[in-house]
């Protein structure tokens, strides 16, 4: 009897063994390994517009490569309203802040609406970068993309030069309410006074959406048919087939990004010159920033962190656009 109810405890003992062994092996691999695990939310203005999937894709890669580093698990919390709105911003912001995330990367549709989500979320202790689109009043610690001021001047010196220094031209802006784009009008108009023979016809803005951009292109050059140039602050007409309707070379164009649809409008030559911002870098950055900042207890150098654009052109086209093969989502 002794020797039988031995055997059966042994039986037990081994068969909850085995259990246990089992249900380990079943939690998520960073908690069975002993792994810190952090959330990081992004937040971009909208989610079709090409320039914050890349982003979107730099900040998942980033958190890959930081996991794979440090031994730590990072999980990108994607926030993003569908349009723009920047009240959707602000309340992604206060879930983020209140779903426990580490911290937080966003780019703001409007500085104003969103500096108090921003302060909120920091008193809260949730560190806060902002990539493209800044909010300079908030309390985020770091932000990375180009010097808006030299992006607006550098698009009208280039669209200058390609003009001889003459002609009329017109500033296509976006949305008039995210700081960033009026930096970039403020850089374009500044630079715009270094040649006498450029006349600004107007800003023209519109809804960041590729439609309402073509339509209000086409809308100003009907109106405006003696427009020779376009300053093209963001390249948002570009994103969609057939939007700029004048004969290749008629009308010089130059416009920032350099999204694959708007590399088409350089092969076809209505564009001469495109600015390409570092959009997947936006996302990695991001991460980084706030990596360093959560796990390592690093601050960056400069709370400004600054991206150069980078110049393509018909020459270079083709090898800027095997870039995308890893921006862009599959």
């Amino acid at each position: 009897m002794f020797d039988k109810t031995n055997t059966v405890m042994k039986t037990l003992l081994l068969n909850a063994f085995l259990v246990a062994t089992l249900l380990l092996a079943s939690l998520p691999s960073a908690l069975a390994q002993g792994k810190k695990s952090y959330t990081i939310g992004l937040v971009a203005k909208s989610q079709g517009n090409p320039v914050f999937q890349a982003a979107r894709v730099g900040a998942n890669d980033a958190a890959k490569e930081l996991g794979e580093k440090y031994g730590v698990s990072i999980r990108i919390d994607w926030r993003t309203p569908n349009e723009e709105d920047s009240q959707k911003q602000a309340e992604a912001i206060e879930q983020l802040v209140l779903a426990g995330a580490d911290g937080i990367a966003v780019s703001c549709s409007d500085a104003n609406k969103l500096t108090d989500a921003i302060n909120n979320a920091v008193k809260n202790g949730v560190p806060v970068a902002t990539f493209d689109s800044d909010a300079p009043n908030s309390k985020r610690f770091v932000t990375f993309g180009v010097d808006d001021i030299k992006c607006g001047e550098q698009t009208m010196e280039e669209l200058a030069k390609l003009m001889d220094g003459k002609g009329i031209v017109a500033i296509l802006a976006g949305n008039p309410n995210a700081p960033n784009l009026q930096r970039r009008v403020q850089g374009a108009k500044a630079a715009a006074k270094k040649y006498p023979g450029i006349q600004i016809r107007d800003t023209y803005y519109h809804k960041e959406t590729p439609q309402d951009a073509a339509a209000r292109v086409e809308q100003v050059m009907q109106a405006n048919p003696d427009i020779g140039g376009w300053c093209m602050i963001g390249g948002w007409p570009l994103f969609t087939d057939n939007a700029l309707k004048w004969s290749p070379g008629s009308v010089k164009c130059v416009s920032v990004d350099a999204l694959p649809p708007e590399l088409a409008y350089l092969r076809s030559g209505h564009v001469q010159l495109l600015l390409a911002q570092q959009v997947y870098e936006w996302g990695h950055r991001s991460v980084e920033h706030l990596f360093d900042k959560i796990h390592l207890k690093k601050e960056p150098s400069s709370v400004h962190d600054i991206s150069p654009l980078i110049p393509v052109t018909k020459q270079n086209v083709e090898e800027f656009a095997k870039n995308w093969d890893k921006w862009l989502p599959k």
